[in-house]
């Protein structure tokens, strides 16, 4: 069994924290680990340390090498560019059969926050006894509390027998995301779960569904695997990115292929995918602020506010639903419930060419 930490992404909507050179997954966001020091520490129970594979550019292997001292170096697979998700998965499934024979994977990003560490654990480990089913791509899905429109939503089929005790369906449709009105039906119908965005298989079933719906992207990963252990890998692992196909498993796969199955789990579940996620997360005082360990505040007349701030004392006064974060050469305040729009500001900095921002 393999793990696959899936680490690529900029983290646009975490500026001014997160940047180019240390985007999202590789801060302390919700703790005082990195978000991928704690997917890391969640995962290795079940396979091993030995046995965790990370994903990632080359701008980032050094700093992840630093912070995971545990995984072996060979185990950090570089992309030479971001190509959405189903060239990674491509990618790390060819590097698992040629160096241990075709296994188990359990896809997880890298950046995801979890409440309760222990069921996680034990509805992975089920989904890892649900690949036995021939052909089987297992998904982990979250019970809904709320209409939410950032997730793509699963539908959920007939039952299967449980796996240890654990219900499991097969998947009627996963869905893009959907607008308000139709999030609403999807949560009162009780039939849908947010997709995590986490997956577990055997490599090789992915890499022959992969074939199937994606041809163009398994006849450059070919191209790649062939090219493994000569003289020429890197410069062909390289050349071929570049026209690699750019699309999500979820659309290239996931949503056409038949025997997909959903694990439904409720384990404390966050994509930590915004400032105001991170809110949402963090422990508030009785009118709601809160804020980092790390930072010194003082809150006056405030309420339903955070502040990020290590490097000063900030005092907020006389506000509310605000979302404060200062860094050494940026200051960002921002309404809560807006903190989505925080990329536009990442976009006009790289209008302007300010890159000493990114």
């Amino acid at each position: 069994m393999h793990a696959v930490i899936m680490a690529g992404g900029r983290g646009t909507r975490f500026w001014p924290r997160s940047r180019e050179k240390k985007p999202k997954h590789l801060l302390d966001i919700t703790g005082d680990k990195t978000l991928i020091q704690q997917t890391f520490d969640r995962v290795k129970p079940i396979v091993g340390p030995k046995n965790v594979l990370i994903v990632t550019g080359k701008k980032h292997a050094r700093e992840l090498a630093r912070q995971l001292p545990e995984v072996p170096a060979e185990n950090i697979i570089i992309e030479p560019q971001g190509k959405n998700t189903a060239a990674c998965i491509g990618l790390a499934a060819l590097h698992i059969i040629k160096k241990y024979g075709d296994g188990v994977m359990v896809l997880l990003p890298a950046d995801h926050a979890i409440g309760n560490p222990e069921e996680y654990q034990k509805v992975l480990s089920a989904a890892i006894q649900a690949t036995q089913q021939p052909e089987a791509l297992i998904t982990i899905g979250i019970k809904p509390d709320s209409p939410q429109t950032g997730f793509g939503y699963i539908e959920k089929g007939e039952a299967l027998p449980a796996v240890s005790g654990r219900e499991i369906f097969r998947v009627l449709s996963i869905r893009e995301k959907p607008d308000t009105a139709l999030a609403q039906s999807f949560v009162q119908s009780g039939n849908f779960y947010w997709n995590s965005g986490m997956f577990v298989w055997k490599a090789s079933v992915i890499l022959d569904q992969i074939e199937k719906f994606l041809p163009e992207l398994h006849k450059g990963l070919t191209e790649i695997e062939n090219s493994f252990g000569s003289t020429r890998e890197a410069r062909t692992v390289a050349a071929v990115y570049k026209n690699l196909p750019s699309v999500s498993i979820d659309y290239g796969v996931m949503e056409k292929a038949q025997n997909v199955f959903v694990l439904p789990a409720d384990f404390g579940w966050s994509d930590v995918g915004s400032w105001d996620a991170v809110c949402d997360l963090a422990l508030k005082d009785d009118k709601g602020n809160a804020s980092t360990t790390d930072s010194q505040v003082i809150f006056e007349d405030t309420s339903n506010s955070f502040v990020y701030s290590p490097h000063k004392l900030t005092a907020l006064v006389g506000v509310k639903d605000l979302i404060v974060v200062d860094t050494k050469d940026a200051l960002l305040i921002c309404k809560k419930g807006r903190s989505q729009d925080i990329r536009n500001v990442v976009e006009k900095l790289e209008r302007k060419k300010m890159k000493k921002y990114l």
